[in-house]
């Protein structure tokens, strides 16, 4: 495994991540405690050492079964990164909760859940820009900070072309930045990513296989059930994505190559990034992913510096 240095917070971490958003059960699987923790150990025997979930991943479901994997694990040595701002109510639908007082109760609940003491990264989650400038909110969220409640603190941008927020991060007191990026999706190399490495913002890449579609498993016409969070989608774009895909396969992965390997060094080789946080529904995908570092380069070459600096 490869570390790097996650911004200005100065923690050292693993570049491939594990993304829990699964073991809330929306991605057409449930997880018990046994499943979740054969994953969570597969990720560290491969040196993993970063959770990115969330309090709406289930209601705190999948907080739940990391807590337990950590409690019979040890809670040292991981970096585990959550959010607030939302409630689940039921499967897909979630309820808004960015008010100081009811982010103060949200963390408890974390807390309790993760069944620890404190949080390695608690960011604000995909909220909008009116409740994101609450100065009641971020000096709540101070205060734990000071207390040691919460070691760091994010913001997981809903629209990965939110400047507002990105720019916003040193002023509230963020130092990470959550945001969708993969080979599909690079909008953030316009604006913020420049404004991350300007703030020295550590920057987690979410959704870095484009929600499965970059794993190489689907072909054109691959159709999603009713209890997959991709059959959501529009069809017609599912449509699109799946010939774009087909054509990156055929022009820009190298032959004999996994796909998903070559997506997740992909994202890393950008400068701004820190760490992919891919999900993992199985310990062969947790082993698959990991495999990836071995196409990841310990510096940034000048000449991709160029290639995705914006115009």
């Amino acid at each position: 495994m490869k570390y790097r240095r996650l911004g200005k917070t100065g923690l050292k971490v693993s570049v491939i991540g594990v993304g829990t958003w699964q073991f809330g059960g929306e991605w057409g699987a449930t997880f018990n405690e046994a499943q979740a923790a054969d994953i969570l150990s597969a990720a560290r025997d491969q040196g993993i050492n970063l959770i990115d979930t969330a309090e709406c991943y289930g209601d705190h479901e999948s907080e739940r079964l990391i807590g337990s994997f950590l409690k019979k694990d040890g809670r040292a040595g991981w970096i585990v990164a959550t959010k607030f701002g939302h409630r689940f109510t039921r499967k897909f639908e979630r309820e808004h909760r960015y008010g100081a007082g009811e982010v103060l109760e949200q963390l408890e609940e974390s807390l309790k859940a993760l069944q620890t003491d404190y949080i390695d990264i608690y960011q604000f989650h995909s909220g909008p820009d009116e409740v994101f400038d609450n100065d009641e909110l971020w000096t709540m969220l101070d205060k734990q900070v000071k207390a040691g409640k919460i070691r760091h603190l994010g913001i997981s941008i809903a629209k990965n072309d939110n400047i507002h927020q990105t720019s916003s991060a040193t002023r509230v007191g963020a130092s990470v930045i959550q945001v969708v990026y993969n080979r599909l999706d690079r909008e953030p190399e316009k604006a913020v990513f420049p404004s991350c490495m300007e703030q020295d913002l550590g920057v987690l890449a979410r959704v870095p296989l484009a929600s499965g579609f970059l794993s190489g498993k689907y072909k054109p016409g691959a159709t999603f059930g009713p209890d997959d969070v991709r059959h959501r989608q529009d069809p017609e774009r599912v449509a699109e994505r799946l010939r774009e895909v087909e054509r990156i396969r055929r022009d820009e992965v190298p032959a004999g190559m996994d796909m998903a390997q070559w997506a997740l060094a992909w994202c890393l080789k950008h400068p701004a990034v820190t760490c992919v946080i891919p999900g993992c529904k199985s310990v062969q995908q947790v082993l698959d992913n990991a495999a990836a570092v071995r196409y990841v380069g310990e510096d940034h070459p000048q000449a991709w510096k160029e290639a995705v600096s914006p115009s």
